[in-house]
């Protein structure tokens, strides 16, 4: 006897003006355990050696890697509807925080 299909739940959201607003970052750095992945949305300041930590994300590593294929299937078709983005040169930053 074959299983019954699941429905896909629909999920509602709740979010306040201020997290649909979103946050500026443009400087990633990604850590990991065996058990989890940090990744931390960082705005470097373009005029002093200096930056923000605008936002935090902890994921197990099974989400991690959703993550990452999500982002490459929205890159694929970003490229397929504006073209190819060009990469520039890769700043490796020494990032250390501070309280």
């Amino acid at each position: 006897m074959a299983e019954p299909q699941k429905q896909p739940q629909q999920v509602q959201i709740k979010a306040d003006e201020k997290e649909l607003l979103g946050q500026y970052a443009n400087l990633a750095v990604i850590h990991h355990t065996m058990e989890e992945f940090t990744i931390n949305f960082i705005y470097v300041f373009p005029t002093v050696p200096q930056g923000k930590l605008v936002a935090s994300m902890i994921v197990s590593p099974m989400h991690a890697k959703r993550l990452m294929r999500a982002m490459q299937e929205n890159v694929t078709r970003y490229e397929a509807q504006f073209g190819t983005i060009q990469e520039g040169p890769t700043p490796d930053p020494t990032v250390g925080f501070v309280q």
